[in-house]
């Protein structure tokens, strides 16, 4: 049975995660900002700190255009923060990854992320378990085993 999207219950979570999610873009911003970086050069830096990726792939996940992403990794890689490499996979392809100042700038503002970190630090482990399925779900993602 579909939920009223004017059921209270459901009002009040689609309001917190609204404040949730203005909290930690704020903070990013902030973040970034420390470290000279706009908030979409440090997720993109952030991103490229889990693995090397191509810049097609990079636009995917942030919902953007490729040309945009570009811009983006022309100003981290004049940064000394990115560089562009010939994907493994396929040598046409470019892959961005970031360099060792990189890495170190992405793990300093990762860090530097309070808000999410410390209220989850609150949570128990089955509690912080039971929220990642939950929003696992929300996104229709599979769960983990």
């Amino acid at each position: 049975m579909p939920i009223s999207p004017k059921d209270p219950l459901t009002l009040e979570v689609v309001e917190l995660i609204g404040t949730v999610v203005a909290r930690y873009h704020e903070e990013y911003e902030q973040a970034a900002a420390a470290h000279a970086l706009t908030g979409a050069q440090a997720r993109v830096l952030g991103l490229l700190a889990l693995e090397p990726t191509p810049m097609r792939k990079i636009a995917d996940k942030l919902k953007c255009e490729p040309s945009n992403v570009t811009g983006i990794i022309d100003r981290l890689e004049s940064r000394g923060l990115v560089e562009r490499r010939p994907d493994p996979a396929d040598r046409r392809v470019k892959v961005a990854a970031p360099t060792e100042e990189g890495r170190d700038t992405a793990r300093r503002l990762r860090d530097a992320l309070h808000f999410a970190r410390e209220p989850l630090g609150e949570l128990t482990e089955v509690e912080r378990t039971l929220l990642r399925d939950l929003l696992r779900r929300m996104l229709g993602e599979e769960p983990k085993a």
